[in-house]
């Protein structure tokens, strides 16, 4: 049996959490964690319960919607995150933090059931991608090696053996072959400077890619894909922009 999905809900409405949480509750697979009814009472739920899904509210006490998604991101940029909201006017901004969804208040239940069962969707093909065999990352020539600064000192690794760069729980952290990982205290931007830019991409604000570990490319929500690399099973998101710039760079 499949796990459920975990679903945190955040509104200072009671009312519109309670339609969101019958929704949820009455939906095959998904599992109601948690409800918030302000933005730091979201992030503290967050950081403790880590569910798969957020469903934010724009207007929240304390910290709106969108600078909730910003700091989710940067802990976990796989969160699908879906704005319910009676506002029209902040869907622009949401699809920059790569928002899965935007519902505008008063919005049918059938639509958000309609979102549901996408993720339901999404997560079965995500599963079935990670169930793949791993394969090598087609070898390179030794080239040049990066230093990664961390509490307990420095690293030393080189960029023909890594394969992604990532935000996690607010560090950066670089997936290497060998299923070896190294964190650093340094931001993404900055271990982006000390790469080469002909082999590595940045796709995504959370993510680096290495060019040659590129394995298969599948959609994910409204204007994200995700990145599939050989040699790791960890993988990366993609922005729709982005996608189409890849797809010029190989064309």
């Amino acid at each position: 049996m499949s796990e459920l999905i975990r679903v945190l809900i955040a509104d200072d409405e009671p009312g519109m959490r309670l339609i969101l949480r019958k929704i949820v509750e009455r939906e095959e697979g998904f599992e109601l964690c948690g409800e918030a009814d302000n933005g730091p009472e979201l992030i503290r739920q967050f950081e403790e319960l880590r569910p798969d899904v957020c469903f934010l509210d724009v207007e929240m006490p304390g910290l709106n919607g969108l600078e909730c998604a910003r700091l989710i991101q940067d802990m976990e940029p796989r969160t699908i995150l879906i704005f319910a909201t009676a506002h029209e006017d902040y869907m622009a901004q949401a699809f920059e933090v790569y928002a899965f969804d935007y519902l505008v208040k008063p919005f049918k239940l059938e639509r958000v059931r309609q979102t549901l069962q996408r993720i339901v969707q999404v997560k079965s093909d995500f599963r079935n991608a990670e169930a793949k065999p791993v394969r090598t990352a087609p070898a390179r020539g030794q080239t040049g090696r990066i230093m990664l600064r961390h509490k307990d000192g420095i690293n030393f690794v080189s960029d023909k053996d890594i394969l992604l760069v990532q935000r996690e729980n607010r560090s950066t952290v670089l997936y290497a072959t060998e299923n070896r990982r190294f964190e650093t205290s340094d931001s993404l931007s900055e271990v982006e400077a000390r790469l080469d830019p002909a082999k590595f991409f940045r796709c995504h604000k959370s993510y680096i890619i290495n060019l040659d570990a590129i394995d298969t490319i599948t959609p994910y929500g409204r204007w994200t894909y995700v990145v599939h690399l050989q040699g790791t099973d960890q993988d990366a998101l993609i922005t729709h922009d982005k996608y189409e710039e890849l797809e010029k760079m190989f064309a």
